[in-house]
Order: structure tokens, then sequence, then C-alpha cells
């Protein structure tokens, strides 16, 4: 929304219930100022802004008959409640690459599941050691709790655990944004931001920049990958399936 400041969205909320914050005439009608417990209740509020956007009118990413889809027959397939969601460990790709794009999605999971969004990938062959991985995984299932924090919810596996860690129980929806440009990555989970990083930083594909280990699998320094590449899904990891919905993506 342009040249609209946030007191004066928290004024035109406020104007609604009887009082304006501010002083436009046209936005207050004669209404009395607001007192002071009314103008703090309603600045939280209106400071507040999803990390989300409106991707409704985006374009999905994979159709309702996955015919725009890299994927092996069989193992990936939309279930009878609508959902995307997979039989087997693998992978599901775009048929084309993608550079510079925001991804919208939303997610539910077994307990215990262990998933993830997968962008950047040059080698769909070999995309482990190819590709940036977003993380899902469910956090609240005691089978992670000795798991290092890079592998939780939100994070960038293998390479940098979430800002925070706000996975839903199993069994309700999350919601996951990518913003992707060049090196620069934000992640958003459930309205929070999750990451916030320059891929460039990882020079190293023995250790991260906070000097932990990463795990020998991923053996592909980040600073080499390329920012243009296949966006995926994974698939059931173990006995735990995930599911997806509202796929979308919008080019930058």
């Amino acid at each position: 929304m342009k040249n609209v400041s946030i007191l004066s969205l928290a004024g035109l909320l406020l104007a609604a219930s009887g009082c304006c914050l501010v002083s436009s005439e046209k936005a207050c009608s004669g209404k009395p100022a607001c007192d002071k417990a009314q103008a703090c209740a309603a600045g939280p509020a209106a400071q507040k802004e999803s990390p989300h956007p409106d991707s409704r009118n985006w374009s999905s990413l994979f159709n309702y008959t996955l015919d725009n889809a890299v994927f092996t027959k069989g193992v990936w397939f939309i279930d009878g409640k609508g959902n995307l969601t997979a039989n087997k460990d693998e992978a599901i790709w775009s048929t084309r690459d993608y550079e510079n794009f925001m991804l919208d999605l939303e997610y539910t999971v077994d307990p215990a599941a262990n998933s993830g969004v997968l962008i950047y990938c040059s080698d769909m062959a070999n995309w482990i050691p190819n590709t940036v991985e977003i993380q899902i995984l469910d956090d609240n299932d005691p089978h992670w709790k000795n798991e290092a924090p890079f592998t939780k919810n939100g994070g960038l596996y293998g390479h940098l655990p979430p800002k925070v860690n706000n996975m839903k129980p199993a069994g309700e929806w999350n919601r996951m944004t990518v913003t992707a440009k060049g090196k620069h990555l934000v992640v958003a989970v459930n309205g929070e931001i999750t990451v916030d990083t320059d891929l460039s930083q990882w020079t190293s594909a023995k250790k991260n920049p906070d000097n932990t280990d990463i795990p020998p699998w991923l053996s592909r320094p980040w600073a080499e990958l390329p920012t243009k590449g296949r966006i995926g899904l994974q698939g059931k990891h173990g006995n735990a399936s995930i599911y997806f919905r509202s796929v979308r993506i919008k080019e930058l």
C-alpha cells in the first residue's frame, strides 16, 4: 500500500471504532480524539505486518494434473483431499529454472515427518549437494529432540538454524514464504522470519560461518552455487508423510 503510514492505518482503525488518532478531517469525520489507552491499544496491532504476501493471484508451481512437474510417476500424486503428497522419499521438481522469486506454500505433516523445500537446484540427479534446502521438520515430535539446531523447521538444512521454532503440531497447517534474490534468502514461517541471510558467506563445504560442522554429504559451498535452478519439494521421509497445498510462485 503506497503513501499510507503505519500511524495513519492505526488512526483509520480507531476512527472506525469511534475515535481518532490522526488529525485528518476526512478520516475522523468529527469524532473525538482517542485517549491514551485507546491509542496504545491500536499501536501494536497496526504496526505488526505479516511477512506473508497475498499470493492468491500468483501462478501455481505445480498444476492439478502435475503435467508441469518432473517426478517419478506413481510417487507424487494429488490425494482425495486435493493435497500434493508422495509415498517415497523422492523429490518433485519444476520443469524450468527460476531466478529471483517468491515462493508461497502451505504444508502439514504426519508425526515425526522430515521434508524440505528445495531451491537453486542445478543437478536433479544429484540434488543434495547442489541445492539449498529449507527444512521442514516436525520439531514437536520427541524423535527429533536431540537433532542439531540446523535441522529444525524453517532453517537451512545443515547450514543455519531458524531464528524461531514455531512449527505447529502435526496435523495442523503451516505457511512458508521463501524470497530468493540472488544470494539473499529470506524465509518466513507462520508469520515470523526464520531466516534472513546471505548465501555468499558459505565459502567452505566443511564449516558454517558460525564454525559448526556441515554434514559431509553437503559437499558444495553455497558461495559457489548458482542462484538459478529448479524448485522442488522433498517427499515422504521414513514412515511419516508430508502434504502440500497452495504452492504458488511470483518471479521478481
